[in-house]
């Protein structure tokens, strides 16, 4: 089933054409992986997903509904690559401040944070963490309001090694249990982790499709060797 439906997406900013004419779906219950170099356009196209982005013409629906729609305001998580969150009050007080806004019960912020991993943390103020520990806060409050769709601009960038492998078995957990992610990264190997894989460049789509199914018609098991590949040609 779609999840995600975008239909000749263009969007326009600083007087620059930044997407062009974007067409792609996402199926539930799967990690999509949103690669390519960075400036290609995947924040401009999460943004877009997430209706916070002025669209110059074409569509966006998520589970049915355009983007941005009040009623997808639960439903939809999404994380921005700058932590959204308040330093000056401990992990703990922004939970059970998201989970006021979002209608989420008390007993959410336990939960989430067990799921990123915060529990020693909730008693900290934000802004003596580390890089990826407030990155993690972030992730848990998008996660407070138990969204069937995840959208993540590039949350492991920065991580050490650990983290990333504790956070992308969070996300195959998440997508287990039925939610539907879109990952977005500049980071190749990442591509191993996700289901599907969508690869830009130049604010256009090159591949829309299963990660085993773009292999196995590029021929290779590296996903960064299909990216080439598809902007220069089979090599000679």
């Amino acid at each position: 089933m779609s999840v995600i439906e975008v239909a000749d997406l263009v969007v326009d900013r600083g007087g620059s054409r930044v997407l062009h004419d974007v067409t792609l779906s996402l199926s539930a219950g799967r990690i999509t992986g949103l690669l390519g170099p960075s400036g290609c356009g995947k924040s401009t196209l999460m943004r877009a997903i997430v209706g916070v982005q002025v669209v110059r013409s074409g569509t966006v629906e998520v589970l049915g509904i355009g983007a941005g729609s009040r009623t997808l305001r639960r439903r939809v998580g999404y994380v921005t690559q700058a932590p959204s969150v308040y330093g000056d009050i401990t992990v703990g007080d922004n939970l059970r401040y998201f989970a006021r806004v979002l209608g989420a019960g008390d007993h959410r912020v336990a939960e989430v944070a067990g799921t990123v991993g915060l529990e020693p943390q909730l008693e900290s103020r934000v802004a003596r963490l580390s890089g990826g520990q407030r990155a993690r806060v972030s992730l848990a409050t998008a996660l407070l309001g138990d969204p069937e769709v995840l959208v993540l601009d590039e949350p492991t960038v920065g991580l050490d090694p650990v983290l990333r492998r504790d956070l992308w078995q969070a996300f195959r957990d998440l997508a287990d249990a039925g939610t539907t992610l879109l990952v977005s990264s500049h980071v190749m190997d990442e591509a191993n982790r996700c289901d599907d894989i969508v690869l830009m460049r130049d604010g256009r789509v090159l591949a829309a499709e299963p990660r085993r199914q773009l292999l196995e018609r590029i021929g290779t098991d590296d996903v960064e060797r299909a990216f080439l590949t598809l902007i220069e040609g089979p090599p000679a």
